[in-house]
């Protein structure tokens, strides 16, 4: 058995999970546990259904055709029965399945990036080749550490602040990505894509109060390049949007629950739209941009 921290949680994992926070068994039950183990196909009398998932009670199915079967129960047993590469298994396991776990968990579940600045987490949402993972890397070559990539889940504490748990993740780059920033290429995260583990230059491994959310969108006429602070109904909106798998948020019945996250976020931290250039060329002038904004709301220190 092997034992990791994972957003938070104490897991415990039939297979090894390179990159993550290990964590010793202790003997005490752990907040999740990862078993290869049976899977259906089908769920008998689903609640809820689409290509490849199925809801019923407590209880979600997930396909990945040729790769992997996933049955999470309840927030707390994700067993999985492969048809394909273990490292495929991986990659699934620890986003997909994990994103859906913590949304049965009722955790806040963002398809994000985040890194440490000035004691708290920046967070940057989007799409799948929104530049997430390429900008908190550019940020940890500036001195920023790692926090999270890919999923991001959000909290709150007894005093209502919002609080993201980091879990070690090595970033996922593309490769050109990675020849831009001058980073060595670790495994492929999957046989059939060109994208690739890296190791980050630095990681922070504790809780933290959430500082500002990022949503990034292309810098394309008649959007120019900036921050902007929406209101706080375009906020939830665009929480709910940048939610790990969207769909979930409201196939789950948990809409109510992003917009009222939004509010308190609002009210803690801040939430932006990030608009940028998609050229190499442009990353640098976007970094000094963020460090100004850093600056402007307090995240950071203004120099003497």
């Amino acid at each position: 058995m092997h034992g990791y921290g994972i957003a938070g949680l104490s897991v415990e994992s039939d297979i090894a999970l390179p990159g993550l926070i290990a964590r010793p068994l202790n003997g005490e039950p752990p907040d999740v546990w990862i078993r290869q183990a049976p899977v259906p196909a089908n769920l008998e009398n689903p609640d809820a259904s689409g290509p490849t998932w199925e809801m019923s009670g407590d209880r979600f199915l997930l396909r990945i055709p040729g790769i992997v079967r996933f049955l999470l129960t309840g927030g707390r047993v994700l067993a999985f029965a492969p048809e394909g590469p273990v490292e495929d298994v991986r990659a699934f396991l620890l986003g997909t399945a994990f994103g859906i776990l913590l949304h049965q968990r009722g955790a806040i579940v963002l398809h994000a990036s985040a890194v440490k600045v000035g004691g708290k987490a920046v967070v940057f949402c989007g799409a799948s080749g929104a530049g997430k993972s390429t900008i908190a890397a550019a940020l940890g070559q500036r001195g920023y550490p790692l926090v999270t990539d890919d999923v991001g889940a959000v909290s709150f504490d007894s005093a209502g602040t919002p609080v993201i748990y980091p879990d070690g993740r090595q970033l996922k780059l593309w490769a050109h990505a990675i020849a831009q920033l001058g980073f060595s290429r670790g495994e492929a995260v999957r046989d059939a894509i060109e994208k690739f583990y890296v190791e980050p230059r630095e990681v922070f491994g504790e809780a933290m109060p959430l500082g500002a959310i990022y949503a990034l969108r292309e810098a394309r006429p008649p959007i120019v390049p900036g921050i902007e602070r929406p209101n706080v109904v375009d906020a939830s909106l665009l929480l709910r949007r940048n939610a790990y798998r969207p769909l979930l948020v409201q196939r789950m019945g948990r809409r109510a629950d992003y917009f009222y996250a939004a509010t308190a976020i609002a009210g803690h931290a801040g939430i932006f739209h990030l608009s940028r250039p998609l050229d190499f060329s442009e990353l640098p002038a976007g970094l000094d941009g963020l460090e100004r904004h850093w600056r402007e709301t307090g995240l950071t220190e203004k120099p003497s």
